[in-house]
C-alpha cells in the first residue's frame, strides 16, 4: 500500500467539471494566489483538489448561485489560511492536502480569519467549513 503524499491528485484541480468551471472560473489559479513561498504552489493545488468536490457537491444540491459564490469566496479563505498555517508551521508540509483541510475545519467551523476587516465575516465563513467538514467526514 502507497502512502499519499502530499500533492494527491494535483492533475485533478485542473480538469474541473464545466459547472465547477462556470461558478469558478479562476480556481486553476488559487494555488498562485496563496502561495507564499514555490512549494505553496503544489500543496495549493491539492487544497483545490480537495475543496472541488464540494463545490460540485453545491451545484448538484440546487444551492442559489448566491450561496454557492459566498461557500466558494470562503473555500478560498481556508486555502489561503492553510497555506499560511503551513509557511508557520513547516511540519505541515507532511499531511497530504486532505489532512490539512480537515484538521484546519471541525463540526464548529474553522479557523480564526487572519485578515478580515469585520469580525462578522467570520460567522459566513464558519458556516461554509462546517458544511465541508460534514461533507468530507460523510
Amino acid at each position: 500500500m502507497s502512502k499519499s503524499t502530499p500533492a494527491e491528485n494535483v492533475s485533478a484541480a485542473s480538469s474541473s467539471s464545466p459547472e465547477v468551471s462556470a461558478y469558478v472560473p479562476d480556481l486553476d489559479e488559487w494555488p498562485d494566489s496563496w502561495m507564499i513561498d514555490q512549494p505553496d504552489r503544489i500543496m495549493g493545488k491539492a487544497i483545490v483538489t480537495v475543496l472541488t468536490p464540494f463545490i460540485e457537491h453545491m451545484i448538484k444540491q440546487g444551492f442559489t448561485k448566491r450561496t454557492i459564490k459566498r461557500h466558494i469566496d470562503n473555500l478560498w479563505a481556508l486555502g489561503g489560511e492553510i497555506i499560511t498555517g503551513i509557511n508557520r508551521d513547516e511540519s505541515l508540509r507532511k499531511q497530504s492536502a486532505r489532512d490539512l483541510v480537515i484538521n484546519a475545519i471541525d463540526e464548529e467551523g474553522g479557523p480564526l480569519l487572519s485578515n478580515i476587516l469585520d469580525p462578522e465575516d467570520q460567522k459566513p465563513f464558519d458556516s461554509t467549513c462546517k458544511k465541508l467538514y460534514k461533507f468530507l467526514v460523510s
